[in-house]
């Protein structure tokens, strides 16, 4: 069954439809919650709650046939699911309990992603999760999930400039860990 069928199945809540659309991305969209909410049920239930909300409004979800649906419903559920892990931080006041990241988050590869982009990826959110939460939060809307400051300021109720300023300090601390040395630490040269 192709995309667009199983889109218009969802469109007409035919449950096999849902049930295959929810198998095919569930994996991305665990890994995208994951990446906001470090606790592996918190990040799950999420992920349920975000596919609630996109059968519940999937028939205003609009698509170009030609222009490479999956692609596009891909984003869709992207967004949703950023946004439902920015409401579940908002509930438990934007400090989620860093955990490890459990390795069966990371088995599933897109096909688009050779091995060492999947260790670069890997490493780079292991970093990521290690930075105060509104940068964490900022950096993965922007870099990660390609929201502009203008997006993640409406979606984080914040201004453009803060967005801008917070992306700027968690560029500058994933620097600094890149380069060998916490942030805070200062080097002596000699």
């Amino acid at each position: 069954m192709d995309i667009v069928q199983i889109i218009e199945g969802c469109k007409r809540k035919e449950t096999r439809c849902q049930k295959i659309l929810y198998e095919r991305f569930f994996g991305c969209a665990l890994k995208i919650a994951f990446r906001y909410v470090y606790q592996y049920d918190s990040a799950v239930n999420v992920t349920n709650d975000g596919f609630v909300k996109l059968f519940r409004h999937i028939e205003k979800f609009n698509y170009k046939e030609d222009d490479f649906p999956e692609q596009q419903l891909m984003s869709w559920i992207k967004r949703i699911i950023v946004k439902t892990s920015i409401d579940e931080l908002r509930r438990n006041k934007m400090t989620p309990e860093i955990v490890d990241i459990p390795e069966n988050v990371w088995e599933e590869v897109s096909e688009n992603q050779d091995a060492d982009q999947s260790i670069l990826y890997k490493k780079l959110i292991t970093h990521v999760k290690n930075l105060p939460p509104i940068h964490r939060i900022v950096f993965n809307m922007f870099v990660i999930d390609g929201f502009t400051h203008f997006n993640i300021a409406n979606t984080l109720d914040i201004s453009v400039a803060a967005s801008e300023l917070n992306l700027s300090c968690a560029r500058g601390i994933i620097q600094k860990i890149i380069n060998g040395h916490q942030p805070g630490e200062t080097r002596l040269s000699g």
